[in-house]
């Protein structure tokens, strides 16, 4: 179950090899990766810096993680989140799930990114025209949340948000 925040980039097809290699059980690997996007809300972005709590944001991924794995019937997971300054076109996030099936990882991935996005302790704060502007939590990626259920709550009791 490998987590990393890094201020490093990260290459795709070397994660996703690193995390089949060895495995002839696995029939399926779902990705998702998220990149910085030049506008925002209308307003052109120049950069996103991201930042983040050390030790309490890789517990919180590890949690996330951990319940994907309890629900679906799961190879591995990889989380690979950036950290620092980012520019358009620059990869933030890598999430990757392996299994026997691809229902499980495509279900898998999308549950472990729903609840990155909401529940793990990253802050953005963007670079505009205007000046820079902080990121406020979406009310789409709430719902994207809580369409897996209250009983599916990766950090239920430890406070991270």
């Amino acid at each position: 179950m490998p987590v990393r925040v890094q201020t490093e980039d990260f290459d795709v097809s070397a994660e996703l090899a690193a995390l089949r290699s060895g495995r002839p059980t696995v029939g399926a690997v779902a990705c998702f990766v998220g990149t910085v996007r030049d506008v925002n809300e209308g307003t052109g972005v120049s950069t996103m810096t991201l930042e983040h709590y050390p030790g309490m944001t890789e517990k919180a991924l590890e949690t996330i993680v951990a319940r994907a794995r309890e629900r679906w019937n799961l190879d591995d997971v990889l989380v690979v989140h950036r950290v620092g300054e980012l520019a358009p076109l620059d990869q933030i996030v890598l999430v990757a799930v392996t299994s026997r099936h691809r229902g499980e990882a495509f279900q898998a991935c999308e549950f472990v990114m729903d609840w990155l996005k909401t529940q793990a302790p990253f802050w953005k704060k963007e670079r505009t025209p205007q000046g820079e502007r902080w990121v406020d939590a979406r009310e789409s990626d709430d719902a994207a949340t809580a369409r897996w259920g209250a009983g599916a709550t990766p950090n239920a009791g430890d406070g991270a948000r």
